[in-house]
């Protein structure tokens, strides 16, 4: 894959680095593999076509993408509130989430995370370079108030489709 410019990636072993204009991310890698970089390229390859080896090509070829993705563009999740008087907001570096418990749910942002609020539209949007960080932190806050599948109300991902389910049947006559 080739490297953008202004990324710099080191191997020290089975630990990987790589530095861009939005951070720096390090990480181990699964043994086994051989990488190289050369000529502004990061070329993997495995050591024999066995299963396992063919899996942990693909997965530290992913793993490096992810991280030169993140230090040069940077990850987006979105999350969609829906739900009478379900609302969010940001207080420093805090979300404030009123999902309709008895009390408000305070949220404070990771380290490398960092929240955009827009408390007209009731979404949030994770930002990060971290991919796996992002997506944790966005699962967290979706777990507060999982989407309920009769009305449809809680947090969601942008995009994500509820399915819906009928409510209960009017009780035809009786004995």
């Amino acid at each position: 894959m080739p490297l953008p410019p202004g990324v710099d990636f080191k191997m020290e072993g089975l630990h990987c680095r790589v530095k861009g204009p939005k951070g720096q991310l390090e990480r181990s890698l699964p043994a086994g593999m051989r990488i190289s970089a050369e000529n502004g390229q990061v070329v993997v390859t495995r050591p024999s076509d066995s299963r396992t080896d063919r899996a942990l090509h693909g997965l530290t070829r992913a793993l490096i993408n992810n991280m030169v993705v993140g230090v040069t563009e940077g990850f987006v999740k979105q999350l969609n509130i829906v739900g009478v008087g379900y609302k969010v907001d940001l207080k420093g570096k805090t979300l404030v989430l009123n999902l309709g418990y008895s009390h408000p749910i305070e949220y404070p942002a990771p380290e490398g995370i960092e929240f955009e609020v827009d408390s007209k539209a009731n979404f949030i949007k994770v930002k990060g370079i971290d991919k796996e960080k992002v997506g944790q932190v966005s699962a967290e806050i979706r777990k507060l108030r999982p989407p309920e599948p009769y009305k449809g109300k809680g947090v969601m991902y942008a995009g994500e489709h509820i399915r819906r389910k009928a409510g209960k049947a009017a009780v035809g006559g009786g004995k």
